[in-house]
């Protein structure tokens, strides 16, 4: 029996595709060490995005493959994750406590963006990442009530605050500094600067995503956080209706022209399942989310159907992904997270913090 190398085995792997990487571990850098001991070999594979229920699938495709080389009997597979800072568009400085932004938006109100900013965000922490969400919808904040919490942030200094904490997702939202019943009648002006001093003066704590929940549009609040947020990419909410995907559209264009990449698209209430007979129906049509995944050259992330459960869950402060675990749709929301972390893993990274800061003195 010849004896096995690392080379064979990097050639085994290199045959796997990685359905969130859509490449194999090897191009994605992912194979870190490869080790070799009589009929046994030893694999390190680090991620670049959190990987807690995706661990046991990855072995599991992984192993037949590397015992597929002749001499190699068993296989001892170590998978870790490193989620890095990844680039920004230029001349912005980065957050302290924030590695990654991830800006959620849609063209149009009513496509429940919210929602599944919440629900992305609690998926992304289920897998494994330290996550904090920021409610940037000023006139209608939204995610005190999604995420169950109440009352007023800290201040340990007089200067910033405590974000809330829920579900283990640290949280700010102008809806803490304000009462329910209050209307927010600002201008265009006040309203940016909330928006920044709501990102920069919390005191976010190690945190691999931010995601930040957007109005909709493409006003004011979306230019600020273009052109003064360090956002590492973006996330574009739609339903397959025509009149949603034309302002989809719109939200692309605009992360295209500021340099901020789209990771990909959600199509939301995609399909309603009738409760009592089970019938389903494409209320609001069918393909737009493909068709315009294909003409925009934009990765689909997946599709969610039209259930009242979504809903009435996050309107209760408990949603889906933390009231049902192990339910279809928590499931759906988990493969949409990873695929967002592990486009965005593909990204470049941030390496200015690298860099020395050169100081030039007169004396």
């Amino acid at each position: 029996m010849a004896n096995a190398t690392s080379e064979q085995i990097e050639e085994q792997i290199k045959t796997y595709t990685d359905p969130y990487l859509e490449k194999d571990l090897v191009s994605a850098h992912c194979i870190k060490n490869i080790a070799i001991d009589g009929t046994t070999a030893t694999v390190d594979v680090q991620l670049g995005f959190p990987h807690q229920g995706y661990e046991a699938a990855l072995t599991e495709a992984l192993t037949p493959i590397i015992t597929a080389v002749d001499g190699i009997e068993n296989v001892v597979i170590n998978i870790s994750s490193k989620i890095v800072t990844h680039a920004v568009q230029k001349g912005v400085k980065p957050i302290q406590g924030v590695k990654n932004i991830i800006a959620v938006a849609s063209g149009k109100g009513g496509v429940g963006k919210s929602t599944t900013t919440v629900n992305l965000a609690l998926a992304l922490a289920k897998e494994g990442a330290t996550v904090g969400v920021l409610d940037a919808d000023i006139y209608g904040p939204s995610m005190p009530r999604m995420l169950g919490i109440s009352g007023k942030p800290e201040s340990e200094d007089g200067e910033s605050l405590n974000p809330m904490v829920n579900y283990g997702i640290q949280t700010m939202s102008i809806g803490f500094l304000v009462d329910n019943d209050t209307p927010m009648i600002w201008r265009g002006p006040m309203v940016t600067q909330a928006l920044e001093q709501l990102f920069k003066d919390t005191r976010w704590d190690g945190i691999d995503y931010l995601v930040v929940d957007l109005p909709p549009g493409t006003g004011d609040v979306q230019l600020t956080l273009a052109q003064k947020i360090p956002v590492s990419g973006a996330v574009i909410v739609t339903t397959p209706q025509d009149i949603a995907l034309l302002d989809a559209r719109k939200g692309l264009k605009m992360f295209d022209k500021v340099n901020v990449p789209v990771l990909g698209i959600i199509e939301n209430m995609s399909i309603h399942i009738c409760s009592k007979c089970g019938n389903e129906e494409r209320i609001f049509g069918q393909g737009g989310g493909q068709r315009m995944s294909e003409e925009e050259n934009v990765a689909l992330l997946g599709d969610l159907p039209l259930d009242i459960s979504i809903r009435q869950l996050a309107d209760d402060g408990k949603p889906t992904v933390v009231s049902e675990p192990d339910g279809r749709i928590t499931q759906m929301y988990v493969e949409m997270a990873r695929k967002v972390a592990a486009k965005l893993a593909l990204k470049a990274q941030d390496y200015s913090n690298k860099f020395p800061t050169i100081v030039i003195k007169n004396d």
